[in-house]
């Protein structure tokens, strides 16, 4: 847990523990969040955005060279824009002061429970190849142009289910439901991480090959079954 106000951190420690949560972190400064995260390796990570010597969004992205563990934000930022900051910074969530404790910690095991379930742990066999980059689900590995690139759990997850349903026109209420499993939150989650796939994946990003948007209808993954996919 990540805040400079020592009153959230002793609220949200006091009820995580009574919850069953153990071994919990806490830090009041980017320096220590990011030493922590470094050396002790955590499941999950809250994280303030106004914080005394540096912002979450800047932050999250530092941590994000460490590690691919869920990050959720708990900021007073409120703003649509501020959450689209936080998404396209590599957030899986975005919780708003003030909070109900009790929907912080349903958040949190809630994003325990989807970070455990990794595309390695489904029974798939068949390799995602096509040609620019490849995904193979069972190692939870992403290729591009020859070379590994880092994916968060939840880009690997709507990755993956783009690979499984080509040549179909995805709504963003479908793909919200099928890959977050929660009741529909919102444009901006998905538009967010189909960006950052793009960013990964496309040779140009602005003129995507593989996932593109269809107006008023949501995406689709483009495939030439007998070109792209090996």
């Amino acid at each position: 847990m990540v805040d400079d106000d020592q009153y959230i951190l002793d609220l949200l420690v006091t009820v995580f523990e009574k919850e069953g949560f153990q071994n919990i972190l806490i830090a009041t400064n980017g320096a220590e969040a990011l030493s922590i995260t470094t050396q002790k390796k955590p499941d999950i990570i809250l994280l303030d955005v106004m914080l005394p010597d540096t912002d979450g969004f800047t932050l999250c992205n530092k941590i994000r060279l460490e590690t691919d563990v869920p990050v959720l934000f708990l900021t007073a930022k409120t703003t649509d824009l501020d959450k689209l900051q936080g998404f396209s910074f590599g957030g899986d969530d975005y919780i708003t002061k003030p909070f109900n404790p009790l929907e912080v910690v349903a958040r949190v095991k809630a994003q325990l429970k989807r970070s455990t379930k990794t595309p390695a742990q489904h029974v798939r066999k068949q390799i995602y190849d096509y040609t620019y980059f490849s995904l193979d689900p069972n190692m939870g590995k992403l290729i591009v142009n020859g070379e590994r690139i880092e994916c968060p759990t939840q880009e690997m997850k709507l990755l993956l289910y783009f690979c499984e349903h080509p040549n179909r026109i995805l709504s963003k209420l479908q793909i919200y439901k099928d890959v977050w499993g929660e009741i529909y939150g919102g444009d901006s989650t998905v538009m967010v991480h189909v960006r950052r796939l793009r960013e990964k994946i496309e040779k140009d990003p602005s003129r995507p090959k593989w996932i593109k948007t269809v107006r008023g209808l949501g995406y689709i993954f483009e495939v030439d079954t007998k070109e792209d996919l090996l």
